[in-house]
């Protein structure tokens, strides 16, 4: 992640004292609604860790309970669109970081430091950007180069770690949307350039920032099963070639949408964490959050247990193999892509409960799972 808000002597000292009683499972008083007691990154930063959420800037700016949790909760923020192809360079040549700004601004005004995601990603590439790369090789290297060089020159003070390519691995067969060919996903960018399109793009940000965090971010890689061991595979063997190739790549960003209905194994999971840090990189959860199973228990209250079980063990086995950044893709479920996009909605028509805190912006299970991961760490 970019810069991270430092832990200090001081907080570590006052936040230590009541978190080993106060967070059982049920919890204590103050964990109980939004706003009472420290937030995830104040537990989170008293323990050496960093959490943060994905947030929408429209949002950020015009709903005040909406801001009000993120200044609680996230020690770090990254933007859900804002710093996305299609919304940075809707056309070529045309620039636009109003709403970057926005997350940005709002989070220095407070401390909290913004990463970027992503400068290459397929599924926000506009339509101008698609017919260029198909004119050829040069055009589309030219294009890439351009678009990295005007976005880090412009953010280069503010953001200090990027998403350099988001979700390169294809989707082995046996998943949930498998790709018919190849190891890489199929994109506008790999037609063009080949598969050393990834280099490039590693390549070009270093020549703009030396000391820029260049991260790789993928998802798919978190449960054990196959078609999971399959796209673990690709995504190391991918890194280890880049490395050998003397690729500037920093650390691995792993999504972690984690689903009810496929198994987890701990020991599986960090054996793969493991292998990503032997190689000499960091790594990264960066969009956590959990979708719910086929079958749900009628009230709320099992619900969120069977969610919070998932992200204990999830975040132990992380924990354990050395992850020390977290971030959830939103912090409420009332703006969660779980929520919102038809692609992964409860066909029955019952709204996913897979972030922190609930649909009024109460801290529920998840919540006191991710708190209780950190302050036992």
């Amino acid at each position: 992640m970019s810069s991270r808000p430092a832990g200090r002597a001081s907080r570590r000292l006052v936040l230590g004292a009541g978190l080993a009683a106060g967070l059982g499972r049920g919890g204590a008083a103050w964990a109980q609604g939004g706003g009472q007691g420290p937030g995830l990154y104040q537990i989170a930063r008293a323990k050496g860790f960093t959490f943060g959420a994905a947030v929408q800037s429209g949002l950020l700016a015009g709903d005040p309970s909406y801001a009000a949790i993120y200044e609680n909760e996230a020690g770090l923020l990254v933007p859900e669109y804002e710093g996305k192809w299609a919304t940075l360079q809707p056309k070529e040549g045309e620039f636009d970081f109003a709403a970057l700004d926005g997350v940005v601004g709002w989070g220095l005004a407070r401390g909290r430091p913004t990463r970027g995601h992503a400068l290459v990603w397929h599924e926000s590439f506009p339509d101008w950007a698609v017919s260029a790369v198909a004119e050829g090789a040069p055009r589309a290297r030219s294009v890439m180069a351009a678009h990295i060089a005007r976005v880090l020159s412009t953010t280069r003070l503010r953001i200090r770690d990027w998403d350099v390519v988001n979700e390169a691995v294809a989707d082995p067969p046996g998943s949930d949307t498998p790709q018919a060919q190849g190891e890489l996903r199929d994109t506008p960018l790999l037609r063009a350039l080949g598969p050393s399109y990834i280099d490039t793009a590693f390549r070009l940000a270093r020549e703009q920032d030396a000391t820029l965090r260049l991260v790789l971010n993928d998802y798919g890689v978190e449960e054990d099963t196959p078609w999971a061991e399959e796209k673990r595979r690709r995504l190391l063997a991918l890194v280890r070639g880049m490395l050998q190739r003397r690729v500037p790549i920093d650390a691995v960003g792993i999504q972690a949408h984690l689903q009810l209905v496929r198994p987890f194994s701990g020991a599986v999971f960090a054996s793969f964490v493991n292998a990503l840090r032997a190689e000499g990189l960091s790594v990264l959860v960066t969009e956590l959050d959990v979708r719910e199973g086929n079958a749900l228990p009628e009230d709320y209250v099992a619900r969120d247990r069977l969610v919070g079980d998932r992200v204990t063990a999830f975040m132990e086995s992380a924990i354990g193999a050395g992850v020390k950044t977290f971030l959830t893709w939103g912090l409420a479920d009332r703006h969660s892509w779980l929520v919102t996009f038809a692609g992964v909605a409860r066909p029955d028509g019952k709204l996913h409960r897979g972030l922190p805190l609930d649909w009024e912006y109460n801290r529920k299970e998840m919540w006191r799972a991710m708190a209780r991961a950190f302050s036992g760490a």
